[in-house]
């Protein structure tokens, strides 16, 4: 039977179980629009590119499976390139659909041209464009299988709009099965033997692909063989924090545990590298003997020394761990125990003393009120350090935020979180800053029905801008200040739940109001621009053989 080249994008999009698509609609692919009216899919519709790109971010990071966005030609292609350099650099799957230009009017510097390959050429694992109709399913499933394959991450197809209403006869293709890399019994047994021998091990776990019963297993196999487990960057949910929990590497990291990346022995890298964050610039871990478990042959963004590489995802590593008794060797539990101690210590919230709302105090009432099945979301600024130092995660998809650093990214992913997991609180921690860049979206959990938390740290600055200019031009601000509404009443208007809260023994009765509304929430908190995150400083635990 035949159907347009655009009906068919969308049943291909079917065949790969596709449940949602994030987009901003544009005249450049109405035939893609029109083929969703009657599809099981669920449109979500954004008012920014930039956010619905963010979603469909979440959407791949929270599923396992790529995000879908669709945006227009020219300046709709441009607003969702954050979300395209975020996927690429934090590695996770994502497609883009952009309409194009008729094909009879490039080259022409029509209304809204531009270079599709050009633009992402540098940060997608593939541009493609789709100048043959007939190829619609083909390549549809070819950008679904490369996003997810290997070491996920961005593809952009390009859609122009003839094209799109192209009658075809062909069905949609086969859906391509993703390869699982799995480690080899000999690789197994080598990296089993440098374990054995190794006194001061340390595994670093992170990137995508990581499930409940993998982070479980790790961390059950990790404290039967005295190894300590630390994570990467904005991966903390990748592993539980448990026993063998030694905290996070890179920004706002405690002290601690970037000199134990010097000390070890040993690094086990598993779904992530050695990359500048994680290495404190380059600096650190970079004389130890290193085994790196990669589906990536190429190894992109790790650094430094590899002694072995094993292509693998963490899942099937996990699935094949040696032995306790072949990886264990001679090794107490001595040097677990004090990282895991030293953890627990810098992850005890400490009150600032600041003016206005005390974030020590308000992250401690945040961990502690909190459901567990929750997702927390983050953008980028100084604000998100108490989120990472404060608040726990025991369970798998936890949490989204950006490895980049990308700005905006906390409100538009919470609100998919809430449409992804209805049962689960998800809550966006950003400030004053991050949450304008795409506040909003927050129209579209409204019109979805999600309903996430968000927390709005105000302190009228770009406070991680304004922290390197008191270290570097001191006395000199400059471009860092802002003038703020109220974040509050700007989410009551919306029919939501809005507080702002000025004192810190208001901050927990606000958070319940807040949980029990029933309805997107946010809370206002205004806090001292003068407090900063806490410091990273801590005392090392003894813990040489």
């Amino acid at each position: 039977m035949s159907q347009s080249a655009g009906h068919l994008i969308v049943a291909q999009l079917e065949a790969h179980c596709v449940r949602r698509v994030y987009a901003v609609p544009g005249e450049s692919y109405l035939d893609v629009l029109d083929g969703l009216h009657d599809s099981p899919i669920e449109t979500v519709v954004c008012r920014h590119e930039g956010g619905a790109g963010f979603m469909a971010l979440a959407e791949g990071r929270l599923t396992g499976t790529p995000g879908v966005v669709m945006v227009t030609r020219g300046p709709g292609a441009a607003n969702a390139m954050i979300a395209v350099h975020t996927a690429w650099q934090d590695a996770t799957a994502l497609v883009l659909f952009v309409g194009l230009i008729p094909v009879s009017d490039r080259e022409r510097d029509a209304f809204q041209e531009f270079s599709l390959a050009g633009w992402f050429g540098s940060t997608a694992k593939r541009v493609m464009v789709l100048d043959d109709s007939n190829r619609a399913g083909e390549m549809v499933a070819e950008a679904m299988h490369l996003a997810a394959s290997g070491r996920p991450g961005p593809v952009v197809i390009g859609l122009p709009e003839d094209v799109l209403v192209q009658q075809v006869g062909v069905a949609r293709a086969l859906v391509r099965p993703v390869a699982s890399a799995t480690p080899s019994t000999t690789e197994i047994a080598m990296i089993a033997e440098k374990l054995a021998t190794a006194q001061r091990p340390l595994i670093v776990a992170g990137g995508d692909g990581w499930d409940e019963a993998t982070g479980q297993t790790l961390m059950e196999w990790a404290a039967s063989v005295a190894i300590p487990v630390a994570t990467d960057w904005r991966a903390y949910d990748v592993v539980p924090h448990s026993a063998a929990y030694a905290g996070w590497l890179g920004y706002g990291r405690a002290d601690t545990l970037a000199a134990r990346l010097d000390e070890a022995d040993l690094l086990l890298f598993l779904g992530c590298g050695r990359s500048d964050v994680l290495s404190d610039g380059y600096t650190r871990g970079f004389a130890q003997p290193t085994l790196l478990v990669l589906p990536d042959p190429s190894a992109t963004m790790h650094s430094g020394r590899i002694d072995q590489h094993v292509l693998s995802t963490p899942g099937a590593f996990v699935a094949k761990l040696p032995t306790p008794e072949s990886a264990r060797g001679n090794r107490t539990d001595d040097w677990m125990t004090a990282l895991h101690r030293d953890q627990q210590r810098f992850a005890t919230p400490q009150p600032d003393g600041g003016l206005g709302v005390d974030l020590g105090v308000a992250f401690e009432a945040l961990e502690r009120v909190l459901p567990r099945e929750r997702v927390l979301t983050y953008g980028a600024g100084n604000a998100t350090i108490w989120g990472h130092r404060y608040l726990s995660h025991m369970q798998a998809h936890s949490l989204v935020a950006p490895r980049n650093g990308a700005m905006g990214l906390a409100v538009p992913s919470a609100i998919a979180a809430s449409l992804i997991f209805p049962d689960r609180q998800a809550v966006a921690i950003c400030g004053d800053g991050d949450f304008f860049m795409n506040a909003q979206e927050i129209s579209v959990a409204f019109a979805r029905g999600s309903t996430p938390l968000v927390v709005v740290v105000d302190n009228g600055i770009y406070g991680t801008i304004v922290q390197h200019q008191r270290a570097h031009y001191p006395g000199r601000a400059s471009g860092t200040s802002m003038t703020n509404p109220d974040f509050a009443a700007w989410m009551r208007s919306f029919g939501g739940h809005g507080e702002l809260v000025e004192r810190t023994e208001d901050f927990e009765s606000a958070l319940l109001r807040a949980l029990s509304s029933g309805v997107p929430a946010l809370l206002h908190l205004r806090t001292d621009p003068e407090t900063m995150p806490p410091s990273a400083t801590n005392t090392i635990t003894a813990a040489r053989p």
